[in-house]
């Protein structure tokens, strides 16, 4: 039998003993990172998402047009002509048309305004709208639910019968309601997505807070004698975090929705002011002469909720990985 000598083994000196670098931990946000970017459907949801957003904010300043000029010329003898419902067109032409040398590249509508421009500021309006509810909904919403689950009992009791009734209510009836004592418009569109988007999100926080609250980290800090909003807001929220941003990603096309339905029925965006959903009615108002002047809006509408419900999903898987892909 071999017997070991002393010369057999030596120390590597310029190793770092302390940390197994192969197994190093990554943190959970890092990981959660990288199992997003290895979603390829997620990130093309925010490439698209991206896209969309980017000509929102820049297409309608770059724009030769205002989203709300009416495009007209006038001949030599004094005489205007307006540029209604012109299909799409780019640049210069032989033909004798006022605005041959004019670029149109989703058209114009049927008061002559330019559909690219007022496409692009549309999607801006309904973003602008959809973010502004959602953040807002996300504070109320996430409060509720997280004072209603940790203080349970007769607040948690009072608190979803609270939510029960309100979300009794039918929607168009808050709509209706509103609509008697608010003008229409933007207000009026955000205070409807502040009426109704809130109740999921404080449902998905009460389920969180009751899965939490028992953890021994809410009891140490209880015992060292914090107080009950600090550790709420300062132990619960930050490990329910993951699930309240999931729901926030499949809550922004909702409302991008709700706002384009509420645009359509007449009750959101006034003229000459636009959204996806007012475009949308003007075009499906024109659909069987100009069906051109419907595709832009709806394409984009499309686009954004297939956008917005990849990264949701997205985010959801990533938050909470398969066996598989780890």
């Amino acid at each position: 039998m071999y017997t070991p000598q002393k010369d057999d083994f030596n120390f590597i000196a310029e190793r770092n003993l302390d940390v197994d670098e192969n197994f190093a931990s990554q943190g959970y946000w890092k990981g959660v990172a990288v199992h997003f970017l290895r979603n390829k459907f997620a990130v093309t949801g925010v490439i698209l998402v991206s896209i969309i957003i980017f000509f929102a904010l820049f297409a309608p300043v770059v724009s030769s047009y205002n989203y709300d000029e009416i495009v007209s010329v006038t001949n030599s003898s004094g005489k205007e002509f307006i540029a209604k419902s012109l299909g799409p067109q780019i640049g210069a032409s032989e033909s004798q048309d006022f605005f041959a040398d004019r670029t149109f590249l989703f058209g114009t509508d049927d008061m002559g305004r330019d559909l690219w421009t007022r496409t692009w500021q549309g999607a801006r309006v309904s973003l602008i709208i959809a973010f502004v509810a959602i953040l807002i909904d996300m504070i109320v919403g996430t409060s509720y639910g997280l004072i209603s689950g940790y203080f349970g009992g007769l607040v948690d009791n009072a608190l979803q019968r609270f939510i029960e009734i309100a979300g009794s209510i039918p929607t168009l009836v808050i709509i209706s309601i509103l609509a008697i004592f608010m003008e229409k418009g933007i207000g009026l569109v955000i205070a409807s997505l502040l009426l109704t988007e809130w109740i999921g999100m404080s449902k998905i926080a009460r389920a969180e807070c009751l899965k939490l609250k028992e953890r021994e980290y809410v009891l140490a800090s209880r015992t060292l004698g914090a107080g009950n909003f600090h550790i709420i807001f300062k132990q619960i929220l930050p490990n329910a975090i993951g699930p309240i941003i999931t729901q926030v990603m499949f809550s922004i096309p909702v409302a991008i929705f709700t706002e384009a339905f509420l645009s359509f029925v007449g009750v959101g965006i006034v003229l000459p002011q636009c959204s996806i959903g007012s475009l949308i009615e003007a075009g499906f108002n024109n659909i069987t002469i100009l069906p051109y002047q419907i595709l832009p809006p709806i394409s984009v509408l499309a686009l954004l909720m297939l956008g917005f419900n990849l990264i949701g999903d997205g985010f959801r898987e990533a938050l909470a990985p398969k066996l598989e892909d780890m």
